[in-house]
């Protein structure tokens, strides 16, 4: 049989007088709806999850616990609540008027709405009718500084007629001008005639010593751009994608002219760095050894930062090691450090010797020569496959018949290579290649690369 602890759990009903009495009370029903509201107040108390911030948990819930609009809304007033505010002052009357518009000049009379306050006032919209002044001239000032035997008088009259009438609109006043009755003139013929006698009447008319702004106007100019606009305009799909190709292949041009001059500059570096490395040693060679320890105090002279490499200076105080003035700079890439320790090897000088002071003073030097070699023959080995290279693309264009012999200054291949050869003074390399050409596949720049970095190792040994 049911207890009274099943009748308020099928009830949803709670208190502690019941729960201990175990009867259901009068209050009890009396008082149901507001205990489950106060259960489910109790119940739906959210707490904002770790890592959220503040502002948007905000946004999820309103105080009312109510789930956010999809849409801004103003529900504290409506259209139906919002009444209007009328004054306790007079309405102002509004009278239907006849009214003209200035800018017209037939006359024409039209009605409207308007206060009675504003009777008899100008249209308000009048102000907004801006037109051009064009000059007039007389008889006197035409026949002294106007006449053309390109054009008469009633020609020009009726040109100026026209100006006033379109507001200087040279295409309606072109297409409105009597060609009948005149000779046929263009649009950049009417502009012209029409500018230079407002040119020349502001001359005649100004006072001495003002500064004028004449307008000026260049009929030959204006025609020639109408036709190069023509001109573009008319393209056909294969002239479009011709100029398109050719400014394509133009940057490219001047992408690979950059990177040659680039490769230039470095490439003079290296040698005036090998150059002040070889007058370093003979100064030091022909100095007398006469005073050792001013010697180790004296400086260097400095030399440039392309010349091998550069050793840190280890100047400030405390303890350091020699070992560690001997130690690379993190300059020096993996694949110098890889051929300087194979060309070591193969000279047979120890990797890692005794850290004197002239040991390693003159290890350093050795190192920074032999990188500085491994980059001039590096270098060598890149230009010397470029202009194989180019030669063999000059011999086959010129047995296509394209070009003429090898010789010749300036040859061009489809506006991709261009070569300019010059005969040298006895040296072996009599030719130097200028060039723009190609830019090399990846698998022939690493074919150069090992071949460049092989001879570089190969030709390093010892005379």
């Amino acid at each position: 049989m049911a207890t009274g602890a099943d009748v308020r759990d099928i009830l949803e009903l709670g208190g502690v007088e019941s729960e201990n009495t175990g009867t259901i009370n009068k209050k009890d029903i009396i008082n149901s709806d507001k205990k489950k509201s106060k259960k489910s107040s109790e119940t739906l108390t959210f707490k904002r999850p770790e890592g959220m911030h503040r502002e948007v948990y905000a946004l999820l819930y309103s105080d009312k616990k109510d789930a956010p609009p999809l849409l801004p809304s103003d529900t504290t007033q409506g259209y139906r609540t919002v009444k209007a505010k009328l004054g306790s002052k007079k309405v102002r009357p509004w009278k239907w008027m006849p009214f003209t518009n200035p800018a017209r000049k037939d006359g024409a009379m039209f009605y409207h709405w308007r206060r009675a306050a504003e009777e008899g006032k100008d249209y308000p919209f009048a102000r907004f009718n801006k037109t051009v002044q064009v000059p007039v001239y007389s008889e006197q000032e035409y026949q002294l500084y106007l006449h053309d035997d390109a054009w008469t008088k009633a020609e020009t009259d009726h040109l100026f007629d026209l100006s006033r009438r379109f507001d200087l609109r040279f295409v309606v006043i072109h297409d409105r001008y009597d060609h009948q009755q005149f000779k046929k003139r263009s649009v950049e013929d009417l502009k012209e005639r029409y500018y230079h006698i407002c040119a020349k009447l502001a001359n005649v008319r100004a006072a001495p010593g003002t500064d004028l702004k004449i307008p000026v106007f260049d009929a030959g100019h204006e025609r020639r751009r109408k036709e190069q606009l023509e001109r573009l305009y008319n393209r056909t799909p294969e002239q479009v994608a011709e100029e398109e190709y050719l400014i394509q292949e133009l940057r490219k041009i001047e992408a690979r002219k950059k990177e040659r001059e680039k490769r230039t500059q470095d490439l003079q570096k290296l040698i005036t760095a090998a150059d002040t490395t070889t007058e370093q040693r003979r100064a030091e060679r022909k100095a007398p050894k006469k005073k050792l320890p001013q010697k180790k105090e004296t400086e260097k002279p400095a030399v440039p930062e392309t010349a091998g490499i550069k050793f840190p200076d280890f100047k400030s105080a405390g303890v350091t090691l020699r070992s560690q003035r001997m130690k690379l700079p993190s300059s020096v890439g993996q694949k110098k450090i890889k051929a300087l320790e194979q060309m070591l090897m193969e000279l047979g000088v120890d990797l890692s010797p005794m850290p004197t002071e002239e040991i390693v003073q003159m290890f350093n030097e050795l190192r920074s020569d032999l990188v500085l070699l491994y980059e001039l023959k590096q270098a060598f080995a890149n230009c010397e496959y470029e202009l194989q290279m180019l030669r063999h693309r000059h011999e086959a264009l010129a047995k296509a018949g394209s070009l003429g012999p090898v010789g010749m200054e300036g040859a061009r291949a489809d506006g991709q290579a261009g070569l300019s050869v010059e005969e040298g003074k006895g040296d072996a390399k009599d030719q130097i290649i200028d060039v723009v050409g190609a830019p090399l596949t990846p698998n022939s720049r690493k074919r150069r690369e090992s071949a460049s970095s092989s001879s570089s190792i190969k030709k390093v040994k010892k005379p």
